[in-house]
């Protein structure tokens, strides 16, 4: 069976208020040739097809014509796609019926029946276009860890996610009679994943041993993490595709989508398909210069060359106040758009640093990175891992409660 691996769309994410529909229609085009060329069983999309939980209709738009020209491409081809951690699962499954004319099969929630889970919805078997079994795909959305289904009264609160996935599995080995490749989508954070750029800020402090997904999957078909990467001691059974456009600046790796081919019960063979982005984001200069320089770089930088630029600059006390202005200044008739300035400060004595932390700093921090300084600060040690684990947690459930006006 062979497949084609994505996630982390991120369709309609913005970048310092500058619209990105022209990238993200031009990935959707790329997509669709890479497609048009592999001609795989199926394309897995593993969550987080929008950026907002509340997509534009324009960004809806781009969606399902891009969705639309995917299928056109290669109409055997079977499409499964899971909600994210940043969709709104209720509003990815309202089209789910009409789209199952086309191929694509959505899985949004966890269906309950009463008491009972339907396990079976999770459970595709994908056909080529003769009609012949090719294998199964097992669709779990993005779940948080406290919110999966109880299915045996005696099971725990913290062993219901793996119970979950085993009894997916277990459901599909009895279905999988003539022993075909089984793929297992989810949307999660793997203990031991290269967490290289990606904001933790949105739902992404639980961290699932790569054990907890159970056993009896050929290849495990992962989305959330942004940096493309076979996790460690998987036999290259389970992989992040990561994104196939950048979503921050700090995302500095090679961007694609995955092929991946699985033959019976070996090894898969995974290679990757590049995704080109018409507007790179630059950080300029590479190692960080006083202000002055940093600027006369970003003067000096072709008119006629698209780009998302942020300037990367070296402090000792703070920043001028009128330096995003001359920044922007300096673009004012280029094709390149400035974005923000990110200051590295100068190393000093740790009492002196503190007292020096400008606003805009402070706002590119995430709560738990200035919970971490706070702690350095007081405590004169690291914050330790169960800590920030806490943490995490506090900073999710406040964000999940419900908002009183």
């Amino acid at each position: 069976m062979k497949i084609l691996h994505t996630s982390d769309w991120h369709l309609g994410h913005t970048l310092y208020n500058y619209d990105r529909s022209q990238e993200q229609e031009d990935f959707l085009r790329q997509l669709a040739e890479i497609v048009r060329h592999e001609k795989p069983d199926v394309m897995t999309v593993s969550g987080d097809i929008y950026h907002y939980s509340t997509p534009s209709a324009a960004t809806q738009k781009m969606y399902t014509e891009g969705l639309l020209n995917i299928h056109k491409a290669c109409p055997e081809m079977a499409i499964v796609v899971t909600a994210g951690n940043h969709d709104s699962s209720s509003k990815l499954e309202i089209d789910s019926s009409l789209w199952q004319h086309f191929g694509v099969t959505v899985i949004g929630n966890i269906e309950r029946d009463c008491e009972n889970v339907n396990l079976a919805r999770h459970i595709i078997a994908i056909e080529n276009g003769k009609g012949e079994k090719k294998g199964y795909v097992i669709a779990v959305p993005h779940i948080y860890p406290q919110n999966f289904p109880v299915l045996d009264a005696g099971t725990p609160r913290e062993e219901r996610q793996p119970r979950f996935f085993q009894a997916l599995l277990d459901e599909t080995e009895k279905q999988n009679t003539e022993r075909l490749p089984v793929v297992l989508m989810a949307h999660l954070s793997i203990t031991g994943s290269d967490r290289s750029g990606h904001d933790e800020s949105i739902g992404g402090i639980d961290y699932v041993p790569l054990e907890d997904l159970g056993k009896g999957y050929d290849y495990l078909a992962l989305g959330h993490i942004h940096c493309p990467q076979d996790i460690k001691g998987s036999s290259r059974r389970a992989r992040y595709c990561g994104t196939p456009l950048p979503v921050s600046f700090d995302e500095t790796y090679p961007h694609s989508v995955s092929i991946v081919e699985l033959n019976g019960h070996e090894e898969p063979l995974t290679r990757t398909a590049t995704i080109e982005n018409p507007i790179p984001l630059i950080t300029l200069p590479h190692t960080p210069v006083p202000f002055e320089e940093a600027l006369k770089q970003l003067e000096e930088y072709p008119g006629d060359k698209q780009a998302y630029i942020r300037l990367n600059v070296l402090i000792e006390n703070y920043l001028a106040s009128d330096c995003n202005e001359r920044a922007a200044n300096a673009v004012k008739d280029k094709a390149c758009k400035y974005c923000y300035i990110k200051s590295n400060r100068e190393k000093q004595a740790a009492d002196d640093s503190a007292k020096h932390l400008s606003i805009q700093e402070i706002q590119e921090m995430s709560p738990l990175d200035i919970a971490r300084l706070y702690y350095r600060e007081t405590e004169g040690e690291e914050m330790d891992e169960e800590l920030c684990g806490m943490m995490g947690d506090v900073l999710r459930q406040i964000k999940e409660k419900p908002q009183s006006f």
